[in-house]
């Protein structure tokens, strides 16, 4: 999918811009998880839900980056791959932001 080493590098680096963003973004949107969301495990459900969040930003981001159709040309699972090689920083930013509330 991703031959292109430039991309290869944007695509990090928007995931990497993304994970910064995560703590203010959960201060400003999930202002009580387990009261609101009813999920035992704030950490479990917030990684879910921003592993899918990056995973369609990136989706949208490479395809205006290639100018592609989404016609087999990506694989959401490498996109997936690559989101995971950032699970301890993304995990950390979940962290940081259920503290700041």
């Amino acid at each position: 999918m991703l031959q292109d080493s430039s991309i290869q590098k944007s695509l990090d680096q928007y995931i990497k811009r993304r994970i910064q963003e995560i703590p203010s973004e959960i201060k400003q949107t999930f202002p009580n998880v387990k009261k609101i969301w009813k999920c035992d495990n704030e950490l479990d459900f917030l990684y879910g839900y921003y592993v899918g969040k990056i995973e369609e930003g990136s989706l949208r981001y490479l395809l205006k980056a290639t100018r592609a159709s989404a016609g087999g040309f990506i694989d959401t699972f490498e996109i997936r791959g690559i989101i995971e090689m950032q699970k301890e920083e993304l995990q950390q930013a979940i962290k940081e932001g259920l503290l700041v509330k």
